[in-house]
């Protein structure tokens, strides 16, 4: 057994996201597109016995009762091994941009513990376990780029053309809950196909929740008037206060504002950790 792993763990970022309804128990309805992005954490994994967990944090500091150490905790709830870990984390991805870095974490944790701990569960039982800590746990652990509906729960593979993308990430971030919560927030999208998505991916649709975040956050807005005035068209992505546009030409950006994150990144055709899981229960020890 292996007894350090270091592993990646990819932003996403939303290409469109428009809420078509909202089911009787208030959750709501959404479609959207999740792309994977180059723009990485980094977790390093240490083997440790006894049980013990524990979590270092080599850039920000997280919060105490972070995601990967939810991740781990359930890992070893639902395994019952007797193995624990040391996690250090270095902290590449800004927090509430609606980029799924804390979901990213969790899946590559579920994925790096799996084999660190010998216990070869099938990505379906880690599926399983992740949705229970957020619903953008199961997209970065099937990895692959993915057309989403339903609550995000459901996710079909998507191809993408490569592309280059700037992402600009103001110093407010956004809670996602309060902007679906907003009551001006729009609920009543038609329902769009793939093959309508497809033939133009990068230019597709909007995202519903931008109206009701400029105004909750100026950020956004400042954010999107820097790309509008570089020639680029930006959208917000996801839930959180992060704007992305594509980038056509070879024109080199102007400095952005002092306290934003802003980083050129590349889509990925997968995930780097796709098949550290396997497929299906065949080879599960226990």
């Amino acid at each position: 057994m292996k007894a350090l792993y270091d592993v990646p763990a990819p932003a996403k970022l939303n290409l469109f996201l428009h809420v078509t309804g909202r089911r009787p128990d208030g959750m709501h309805l959404l479609q959207s597109a999740f792309m994977l992005i180059d723009w990485c954490d980094t977790l390093h994994f240490e083997l440790r016995p006894g049980g013990g967990l524990s979590r270092e944090d080599l850039g920000d500091a997280l919060p105490a009762d972070d995601l990967v150490l939810r991740a781990a905790r359930a890992l070893q709830q639902a395994s019952a091994t007797g193995h624990g870990a040391h996690i250090a984390i270095e902290k590449r991805l800004p927090s509430q941009a609606g980029m799924g870095g804390g979901s990213s974490d969790a899946a590559s944790c579920l994925l790096a513990l799996n084999r660190l701990w010998g216990l070869n569960y099938p990505l379906a039982r880690l599926t399983e376990i992740g949705l229970s800590l957020g619903a953008d746990v199961p997209f970065f652990l099937g990895g692959r780029n993915a057309w989403v509906e339903g609550v995000g729960e459901l996710l079909s593979p998507i191809a993408l053309p490569r592309a280059r993308f700037v992402v600009a990430k103001p110093p407010e971030g956004l809670e996602t809950a309060g902007i679906f919560k907003d009551p001006l927030l729009k609920r009543c999208s038609e329902p769009a196909i793939i093959s309508g998505f497809a033939a133009n991916p990068y230019a597709f649709g909007v995202n519903d929740l931008q109206p009701v975040a400029q105004r909750l956050c100026p950020g956004v807005t400042q954010a999107l008037q820097w790309l509008g005035s570089q020639g680029l068209q930006g959208r917000m992505t996801g839930s959180g206060s992060a704007v992305f546009a594509q980038i056509t030409g070879a024109k080199p950006l102007q400095a952005a504002p002092v306290g934003w994150q802003v980083r050129e990144c590349g889509n990925l055709e997968a995930h780097p950790l796709l098949g550290w899981a396997p497929s299906d229960d065949s080879s599960v020890g226990g």
